[in-house]
């Protein structure tokens, strides 16, 4: 090929006996840059950025859990299907986090700690919108470095080199000349994911300070544009997956959640006004 986009032969790091993940990593730095983007967000809608650490605490290893329970639960072939081993479950280190139970059990989490902390739900989660997203993005590099979740097979100038992977190693697996395995050139979905997430919310800053919007909406907005964008990704991927009615479960699930998020943005409508304040996303001069 002419060009393509290479992928790593290694996604973990030994310092001593600790690993260092590079999926870990990655999600854990997408988590940093949510809520740093969400304090600013906050402040600017005049609540305390101090009560965001706080509400993370709760909404974060809520959204993990979630996210592993959604992946387990839509793929169970893998952890307790033939030659699957039920403890690998637990492996969360290896990959698989489903966003739906991240997002479903996040959020309740984050009521958790709304309501401890004395912070409003939609505010704080109108502040969080556009920070999940940069989340999301930054996350899924850790499917780049784990050589998985890709598209069909492609010869674009920017497709992606996937190598044949020993999970439990956390590596390539080599041949006897010590190369690693190349499976093929696919679809880089994770890139493509990353792009959408990193564009939409671009579009939640404007519209945030654009548009005249309700407490709520621009979350709604959230969901709506990320579920856009997952349905056609979803579709291009090659992963095992359950099927219903010859569609991909996760499809069904975003179908499902964008009519939810829909439903969420008109009927929000009738609420208050979102605080309208300059987003400290977006550069600006004063006057």
């Amino acid at each position: 090929m002419l060009a393509e986009i290479p992928s790593p032969t290694q996604g973990v790091w030994h310092l001593g006996p600790l690993p260092l993940r590079a999926y870990a990593l990655c999600i854990l730095a997408g988590i940093l840059v949510a809520v740093w983007l969400t304090q600013r967000r906050l402040a600017a809608r005049g609540g305390d950025p101090e009560r965001v650490v706080d509400v993370a605490m709760w909404a974060v290893p809520f959204g993990i859990v979630g996210g592993r329970l959604y992946h387990v639960i839509s793929s169970p072939r893998a952890y307790f299907g033939e030659g699957g081993h039920p403890l690998d479950a637990v492996k969360i280190w290896n990959g698989g986090l489903g966003i739906w139970g991240a997002v479903a059990l996040g959020a309740l989490g984050a009521w958790i700690g709304c309501r401890r902390s004395g912070v409003s739900y939609l505010d704080f989660a109108d502040a969080l919108a556009p920070g999940l997203l940069v989340a999301q993005a930054i996350g899924r590099w850790g499917n780049w470095f784990n050589n998985e979740l890709y598209g069909g097979p492609t010869d674009l100038p920017w497709a992606l080199r996937i190598h044949e992977w020993d999970a439990a190693a956390g590596e390539a697996v080599r041949d006897v000349s010590g190369q690693a395995v190349v499976l093929g050139h696919y679809h880089p979905t994770f890139l493509y994911e990353s792009l959408w997430c990193l564009g939409v919310a671009a579009l939640l800053v404007w519209a945030d300070r654009r548009l005249d919007l309700r407490r709520g909406q621009v979350f709604a907005l959230y969901v709506v544009g990320y579920t856009l964008g997952r349905v056609w990704i979803e579709m291009m991927r090659v992963d095992e997956a359950n099927h219903v009615l010859g569609l991909r479960l996760n499809v069904w699930t975003s179908l499902l959640v964008l009519a939810f998020g829909l439903a969420w943005f008109v009927l929000a409508r009738r609420g208050p006004h979102s605080v309208s304040t300059n987003d400290p996303m977006e550069s600006h001069t004063s006057e």
